[in-house]
């Protein structure tokens, strides 16, 4: 880093318009990558305030091109349909599922109404059910739809959502479960990862938790269909924690939305979801005054959830940590996309094993480590640093950057900029297109150690003149954007 004191940055005036340091560090967090696109709409907005604010009610937010699950036409299927096709070979549940995951990559990449699909994404992990579990398929597309309908109201609504939602009852086998053979696995997960968490419950909770939810039911292998089956509930008195209800009627759907309003009002359920949101925008180990502050916002506020992110971006301790959150494979290729402006175009029917953008989206983010929603257990994936700071991770990113950078891979249905649009003129100084560069993919002027990373790439001095037939231009502009995503600007958020 000593070397980098000799490069002295230059600033391409005429260049794309950047934030301030305090918004950029709230677009990073909040968003699956800064573009000029987005900038100049935060700027319109009056500031990152505003543009969060708006953020927060994305009904205010316009975006036709945002959803692309159209290009899967089988996302559009019932849940009968689904599995039908799925039984006769027509097509696999585990395809649907891979795209879904495309669509996913695609709404992050393409949506303007960011803090929703920050949000939703968060959500999905935290209540998470694997797009390859079993039969989940069937219902694993809606269950993202509902998820984000909640994603911006209250925790408690959210968790009823979730918890009596068709995917979740397949996954965690609520749905077989029944009075005279309670299924424990939904019970104990609602407690131990969706609310109050280990330590604060035991196991006649999870008992009683685990009556209580008795009756939700899905007709698995004919029509798929949601249904409550009241002669599967469990009757007599229940208590978990300090709530208690003589539960005598057979009918016990209304019982359960109580129950899960209680847990959600849980100060021990106010701690885990405010450490939660601390630890994915803030940092891996938040101070706990800041979880104390967030938890009784939650509280005080009915377990509505935006004023709990209201209450976290002004915080001091949010505010103070500006590149301590790496980038998860997903939240990568969204960004990498970004910044590039890559145009994808639909793949054409029955082309998920194909080189098409859309479509490769999800094998790269595969290869990067995980892809989303594929987490196994019922935890959802990681929010630490350290499962994704990893030798391995590093070298995939590289290689993606790489691959992107030069548009190799992949090649059919979509449209790379080349070297010529990125330049700003036809003749510039290095160190002003490297600026102008940073500017275009990293949302932010450069800075000493980019310019000499990027001079040391592309075999130049700082103040050589670059034109159309510079070797930088001619066969060399892919190592410059490639050493920009390969930055920790771009790798972390």
């Amino acid at each position: 880093m000593g070397r980098s004191m000799g490069y002295r940055p230059a600033r391409y005036p005429q260049g794309a318009p950047v934030l301030k340091p305090r918004d950029r560090h709230l677009l990073r967090r909040f968003s699956y990558g800064l573009t000029p696109t987005l900038t100049r709409q935060v700027k319109r907005a009056g500031g990152g305030s505003d543009w969060f604010e708006q953020q927060l009610d994305p009904r205010r937010v316009p975006d036709k091109q945002g959803d692309k699950s159209g290009w899967w036409p089988s996302l559009d299927r019932g849940p009968q349909e689904i599995w039908e096709r799925s039984r006769d070979g027509v097509e696999g549940g585990w395809e649907v599922m891979g795209d879904y995951q495309r669509a996913v990559l695609m709404r992050r990449i393409h949506s303007r109404r960011q803090v929703l699909e920050v949000m939703t994404e968060l959500w999905e992990n935290h209540f998470n059910v694997p797009v390859n579990a079993d039969l989940v398929y069937t219902w694993r597309r809606n269950y993202g739809d509902v998820l984000r309908r909640h994603a911006l109201g209250s925790f408690s609504q959210l968790l009823q959502a979730a918890v009596t939602h068709p995917a979740m009852l397949l996954y965690l086998d609520a749905a077989v479960s029944t009075k005279d053979h309670p299924n424990e696995n939904l019970g104990r997960e609602l407690l131990e990862l969706h609310t109050v968490g280990v330590g604060h419950y035991d196991e006649d909770d999870v008992k009683n938790s685990s009556r209580i939810l008795t009756g939700w039911s899905v007709d698995r292998f004919r029509s798929f269909a949601a249904r409550y089956n009241a002669e599967d509930h469990w009757t007599g008195s229940v208590q978990v924690l300090g709530f208690t209800d003589p539960n005598a009627g057979s009918d016990g759907r209304a019982l359960t939305l109580r129950y899960l309003d209680y847990l959600a009002h849980q100060p021990a359920t106010a701690q885990r979801v405010a450490r939660k949101l601390a630890v994915k925008f803030v940092t891996d180990d938040p101070p706990q005054q800041l979880v104390d502050e967030l938890a009784s916002v939650y509280l005080a506020g009915d377990t509505q959830i935006k004023p709990v992110l209201r209450a976290l971006v002004r915080h001091p301790a949010f505010r103070s940590a500006e590149g301590q959150k790496v980038r998860d494979p997903g939240e990568d290729v969204a960004a990498s996309y970004r910044a590039l402006r890559v145009r994808f175009a639909a793949p054409p029917a029955g082309s998920a094993g194909d080189p098409y953008g859309a479509n490769a989206v999800l094998w790269q983010s595969t290869t990067l480590g995980t892809a989303p929603f594929a987490w196994p257990r019922p935890d959802g994936q990681p929010l630490d640093n350290a499962s994704w700071a990893t030798p391995s991770r590093l070298t995939s990113s590289m290689t993606m950057h790489w691959s992107l950078a030069g548009g190799w891979w992949p090649k059919e249905g979509v449209h790379y900029r080349g070297p010529r649009a990125w330049m700003p003129r036809r003749r510039i100084r290095f160190d002003k297109l490297v600026d102008h560069m940073c500017r275009q993919l990293l949302g932010q002027t450069s800075t000493a150690a980019l310019l000499q990373a990027c001079c040391q790439a592309c075999d130049v001095g700082p103040r050589d003149v670059i034109t159309y037939q510079h070797p930088v231009v001619r066969w060399r502009f892919h190592w410059l954007i490639g050493t920009l995503l390969d930055s920790p600007e771009h790798l972390t958020r």
